[in-house]
Parts: C-alpha cells; structure tokens; sequence
C-alpha cells in the first residue's frame, strides 16, 4: 500500500479525547485524485477492524457495507450497522468503526468542493448529504458504488471525467435514501430564520456584507441571528458566511483557470492579499499552493 493512503484512516490513538482530524493524505495536504474509493476490508483490517475516533475537515465520506456487521461511533453516539447498510459522514464528522471480522463492503471519500461542484442550490440535495446517519443499502446505490470502485481502480481513458459523474449521481441516490427515510422529520425541526439565512448566504456571499445587512434583512438583530445559527450548527452566523465564501474559492481554484487575484474580486475583495490571508487562515494554504498540490497533482 502506497505511504500516502494510510492517512485515510490512520486515526488510532491512545487518548481517545484527543480527536483528531485527517485529510486523505495526512493532515494539512489534500486529496491528489478526483476521490478516493477502497474496501473496508483494505483498511480496518490492518486495525484489527477497529478504527478509533476522528474527522476529515474538508472531505465527505460514505460506507457501504454489502456483508459483516459492526458499529460507528456518530459524535459520541453509537449506532449498530446491520448489512447491508450505508453509512453517511458529513465533513468535519466525528466516527470511528468497530467491525465484525470479514467485513466486506467499500468506502468513497468524497472532497467537498467536488460535492459543491454537483449539487446546485435550491434544489433540496445538500441538506439531506449534511445529515450523519446509518440507512439500508439499497440494490441500486449498490450497483452504483460497486461502479464507482471500479472505475477508480480502473485506468481506461476519461477515468477522471466518469469519476466525477458518478460521484454525482451516487451522491443523489445517497441524499434521496436519507431523504426518504428521515427528511420529513428533520424539515419539521428546522429553524425559518436560519434557512432564510442560508438563502441569502447564497445570494450575497460574494459580495462581503456585514452581517448586519443580513440581519436587517432578516428583521432581526446582530446577535439574534448569531443566536438562531449557533443553535443550530454550533457556528457563528459570519463563521458560516466566511465558510460559503471558501468552498466557492477552492471550486473556483479547482475548477477555473482564473488567477488567485481574478478570483479574490470576483468574491468581492477589492485587495488580492487580503483575500489570500483569508484563504490561508481558512484553508491552511496559500491559493497558489492549494492549486499547485490539487489541481497539478499527477
């Protein structure tokens, strides 16, 4: 096994308060494919099928486990996996898996601005992907995963391209099932002035308003809205202004030719060198070098 996938899940620790957060590739570099597809079986069982708590901060990951059993561990609460199941795990995530010996199945890992790249606004598919959860794995999400392993291990022509649709269209049929099974429940729980939040969020991120603008057109106060959206994520509201902001950067890096400064305006800095120590303090990296390991990557 090549020294860089062992970072995927490479989480064991001795202390198990010390949670730790993994990229693929360790802990400030980040994922050299288009995504990443592996057994269970190719990483657990080098763990003993144990694999202690951790979380990757800028990658999606979902399980599929096709025979075995076992548990995960979702921010602190367990959860059986009886297969064939899968298993959803949102960025930033705390997991960790105990399985039965044998286990067979296999895990995708997804970066999110490859996620942020396929799902358009407004169309319901992020929320349910943003959802930790354990649902049955249904025949086609099946045959759809089983495609993209082989795919990814495959090296015919347009491999990258394929890649990138099935990731697509795996990550509907994963929002659908979590949809089906639990959406109803969590939309009647949702917040309205937080998902007017969200709206604007979209409409404005690039233009850097101050968070009283997105207040008063909300009809509330600063530190109300602060209030709403840290109930809800944990998060201050300018925290996730800034996040929208980043995730719309790094696309833009992985999926444009424009220049780190042509994209600083076009996200409504009017000065390239702040935008890119917002992006460093952000990312851990400069925009240049973030394009440099992610885009030139052989």
């Amino acid at each position: 096994m090549d020294q860089p996938r062992k970072f995927l899940y490479n989480s064991n620790m001795a202390n198990v308060l010390q949670i730790r957060s993994y990229n693929l590739f360790g802990e400030t570099d980040e994922l050299a494919d288009v995504l990443h597809v592996e057994t269970i079986r190719s990483r657990s069982e080098q763990h003993d099928w144990e694999l202690s708590p951790h979380r990757h901060a800028r990658l999606h990951q979902v399980l599929f486990m096709t025979s075995g059993g076992g548990t995960v561990d979702l921010e602190g609460s367990p959860h059986a996996l009886p297969a064939p199941c899968f298993v959803n795990i949102p960025r930033g995530v705390v997991h960790g898996y105990q399985f039965e010996p044998g286990t067979s199945g296999w895990v995708a890992t997804l970066p999110s601005d490859l996620l942020d790249h396929s799902i358009r606004n407004g169309e319901g598919v992020r929320k349910p992907l943003e959802h930790p959860c354990v649902a049955p794995l249904a025949a086609d999400l099946r045959a759809m995963a089983e495609t993209l392993y082989k795919e990814y291990h495959s090296h015919n022509f347009a491999r990258a391209q394929l890649l990138r649709s099935l990731a697509g269209s795996l990550s509907g049929l994963v929002a659908r099932y979590i949809h089906n099974a639990e959406g109803s429940a969590r939309t009647d729980a949702s917040n309205p002035i937080f998902a007017r939040f969200e709206t604007l969020v979209e409409q404005h991120f690039r233009s850097r308003r101050p968070l009283s603008d997105y207040a008063r057109d909300l009809a509330v106060s600063p530190t109300h809205l602060n209030r709403v959206v840290h109930q809800v994520t944990g998060e201050s509201a300018s925290h996730l202004v800034n996040e929208r902001m980043l995730r719309e950067a790094r696309r833009m890096l992985l999926y444009t030719s424009l220049s780190a400064a042509q994209i600083a305006y076009e996200l409504g800095f009017s000065d390239p060198a702040h935008f890119s120590r917002v992006f460093t303090k952000g990312t851990g990296m400069p925009p240049r070098r973030f394009r440099t390991q992610v885009v030139d990557t052989p």
